[in-house]
């Protein structure tokens, strides 16, 4: 199946490209206006997302939100995980923030909303969810985000996912788990 991928980031595109096989992931075209983030969920952002590319395409359309909420931050940067530094931070500056306001060690979720529409009237949202800590220094030049300083759990050697190989961030992350999820709901 053909889905159009609503996201204009790069890194997701070539992450869900590979882990949605063996459906075509395809660019949103560029004329295509997404909606703000501005729901107070994963999910709502995600779906907001999906729709939109759905109804400028005709085509099936997914859409992720993601991001990291910290036990010690009381979840944040949740949503505003990509402006949790401003609006127009960059990963460096995002994760910056988040070394300077939670303790090394302290426990962290990635969560990934992954929604699915089709002209038809079909809707699904999953989800997928990484447990880790916090490193004390960022490590690694794999992935992208906050992940120089996300230990996961399932891992356990002390590795970022910055430092892992593909195969083993996909095997673990929390877009891997929710591409799974969705791979599962299209019958894959």
């Amino acid at each position: 199946m053909r889905l159009v991928l609503a996201t204009r980031n790069p890194h997701k595109a070539r992450e869900l490209a590979a882990l949605l096989a063996p459906h075509e992931v395809t660019a949103l075209p560029a004329e295509v206006i997404l909606p703000p983030e501005t729901g107070s969920t994963f999910a709502v952002n995600a779906l907001d997302k999906a729709r939109a590319a759905m109804r400028a395409t005709a085509l099936p359309a997914i859409a992720d939100d993601s991001g990291i909420e910290a036990a010690a931050l009381d979840g944040a940067p949740g949503v505003r995980s990509a402006r949790f530094a401003g609006e127009d931070a960059t990963d460096e500056e995002n994760l910056a923030k988040l070394l300077a306001e939670a303790p090394a060690g302290s426990a962290l979720a990635y969560v990934c909303a992954l929604a699915y529409v089709d002209a038809g009237g079909g809707e699904a949202i999953v989800e997928g969810r990484c447990t880790g800590t916090l490193a004390a220094d960022p490590r690694g030049d794999g992935g992208f985000g906050y992940d120089p300083a996300f230990l996961p759990d399932d891992i356990g050697d002390g590795r970022t996912m910055a430092e892992l190989a593909p195969a083993e961030k996909d095997a673990t992350s929390h877009r891997g788990r929710a591409a799974r999820a969705l791979l599962a709901h299209l019958g894959s």
